[in-house]
């Protein structure tokens, strides 16, 4: 009898959740990893972005301590590492962002100066864009821990709001909390965001190749590919959205600046064929650049990023 699947993941109940229906897919055991991100409580932007939740488990995947990892897709920086590949991208769950309130209100109805948490620069851009009164609070933590904060007795951590994604709510049981969804039309969500990756050390995709879902895989890799293009981290103030239909892959993608002030779209379609999800990336990335997108934001294609 073989050996069970040694499947790499997170400690938190959100990552455990996420590897535990993994775990159950491809019959292996769960191998808890502990990243930097885990342990570091600065912001998640002074920390180099969510790509501080992949290294850990890539660094294991690599020194052959487990036989897969999984990642919230969404995390894993663009760059492709040598050794490794994405052998799985399963059916992805609801791409939505979540706004969790007190009292049950929704983003409009929360009253002037009301502290909303995030610690996302893209969703502190969405919410100062539609409610440009609301004060915006900086916050890490698990997905109870943020929610612990709504309504809290603490003058200090109280917050009417938080804003989380749908998927993680709904991964820990948590979709209770949510007092509206954001139309992924009009706030695009990070790329990739409600799907996950299973990566494995290059040459063992079959490990894992009977849970890919083609459809999520083909969309999350013409989201990630404006990142990729628009030199962004996975923290960068950009949303994205994809999806298959009639045969046909359609791209819309966003950039903001920071506070919220403007913000650039680009849309377009191709007919779903071999190699489509780059060349619609491309053509996404390059018409954001064509009209400011470097001047709006803070994308490594900016000068200003150069310099750093």
């Amino acid at each position: 009898m073989s050996a069970p699947l040694r499947i790499g993941t997170r400690g938190s109940a959100l990552a455990l959740a996420q590897a535990g229906t993994i775990a159950d897919a491809l019959g292996g055991e769960l191998v808890v990893i502990q990243s930097e991100g885990d342990v570091n409580t600065q912001s998640l932007a002074s920390l180099g972005g969510a790509g501080v939740f992949a290294a850990a488990l890539r660094e294991a995947l690599l020194a052959g301590d487990v036989d897969a990892v999984v990642h919230s897709y969404k995390d894993l920086p663009t760059a492709p590492i040598a050794g490794l590949s994405v052998a799985a991208v399963p059916r992805r769950a609801d791409a939505r962002d979540a706004l969790c309130a007190r009292d049950g209100l929704t983003l409009d109805e929360l009253p002037a100066g009301a502290r909303v948490g995030t610690g996302s620069p893209r969703r502190r851009a969405q919410v100062a864009a539609r409610r440009p009164d609301v004060e915006l609070v900086d916050i890490r933590g698990n997905v109870d821990t943020r929610l612990g904060r709504v309504g809290a007795e603490d003058p200090e951590r109280r917050l009417d709001a938080v804003v989380l994604a749908a998927a993680g709510l709904s991964r820990v049981g948590r979709s209770e909390a949510v007092t509206e969804l954001f139309d992924l039309d009009a706030w695009p969500t990070a790329p990739a965001q409600g799907a996950l990756a299973i990566e494995t050390r290059t040459g063992d995709e079959t490990l894992a190749a009977r849970i890919d879902h083609r459809p999520t895989r083909r969309a999350a890799a013409a989201e990630r590919g404006v990142l990729a293009r628009l030199e962004a981290g996975c923290a960068a103030p950009v949303g994205a959205r994809a999806f298959v239909e009639d045969g046909m892959l359609f791209l819309t993608a966003r950039v903001y600046r920071l506070d919220g002030s403007a913000q650039l779209t680009s849309s377009h379609a191709t007919v779903l064929d071999a190699g489509v999800e780059d060349e619609l990336a491309e053509r996404v990335a390059a018409e954001l650049l064509a009209q400011g997108a470097a001047d709006l934001a803070p994308l490594g294609a900016s000068p200003a990023s150069q310099e750093d």
